[in-house]
């Protein structure tokens, strides 16, 4: 491109620079993994029923799921047992996962497929991505974040999830009273979720004493936490929902 080219090219709106920014954060590192058979069975056989792929356009949460309900996200589900755990125990309400982890999202859909479940479908695709792109906004009564990647290193703390561009896109992607709820066991990462949710625009923190909540019972522990609490580990929840 010329010098006389190049001043003559537009500049970049506010709202681009913006999105190009966030869509570079992802929200969490691929992991590739070796599949085992029932994995592998479960992303081929039960994908057309329960698999979601990422799409340019907003989907129908009604027709994804035949029915009008409240819908949760989670974040990077991992293997998927306390999301299969949670749908199982909350057939009226619909349930939506994303993970990039291949062989975890075989296992979460061979479970559901055991565990008889309907109301839950998944994506295997970055949710930065997913959001942006392929969710609709005002749709979601919950988003849950639970145990992301810490970054725990002071110069990745940059590519924690939690930052305000994407507390903004959650935001606009719940309904007014919708819920996003985190969890981690970094104390760390717990104040860097509080600071930047308290920071965010639209948001109300639903803690009395205005920083973190007791576990809530819908929230299943999992054998990670389990491990966490008999080796003495604190983990911090924090729940916040959208005013505006």
């Amino acid at each position: 491109m010329s010098e006389q080219d190049q001043n003559q090219a537009p500049e970049a709106s506010q709202e681009q620079v913006e999105d190009k920014r966030l869509r570079k954060i992802r929200s969490f590192v691929k992991r590739e993994g070796r599949l085992t058979k029932r994995q592998e069975k479960a992303l081929t056989e039960f994908w057309p029923q329960m698999g979601l792929d990422h799409q340019a356009n907003n989907y129908s949460l009604a027709e994804v799921f035949g029915r009008e309900a409240k819908t949760v996200l989670e974040i990077g589900f991992g293997m998927g047992a306390s999301l299969v755990e949670m749908a199982t125990a909350a057939p009226e309400t619909n349930f939506i996962g994303i993970e990039v982890h291949r062989p975890g999202v075989g296992a979460c859909m061979a479970d559901a497929v055991e565990a008889g479940i309907t109301n839950l479908r998944v994506f295997e695709h970055d949710a930065v991505e997913i959001l942006n792109d392929s969710i609709p906004d005002n749709s979601l009564d919950t988003v849950q974040l639970f145990f992301p990647d810490p970054w725990h290193k002071a110069r990745h703390h940059k590519r924690r999830i939690v930052q305000l561009e994407f507390v903004e896109v959650l935001r606009k992607k719940l309904k007014i009273g919708g819920v996003f709820h985190m969890a981690t066991d970094w104390e760390n990462y717990a104040e860097h979720m509080l600071e930047v949710m308290q920071a965010a625009p639209g948001y109300s923190n639903t803690s009395e004493t205005n920083d973190y909540v007791p576990r809530p019972e819908w929230r299943p522990l999992t054998k990670f936490e389990n491990r966490g609490h008999r080796l003495g580990h604190g983990v911090w929840d924090l729940i916040f929902a959208r005013e505006s």
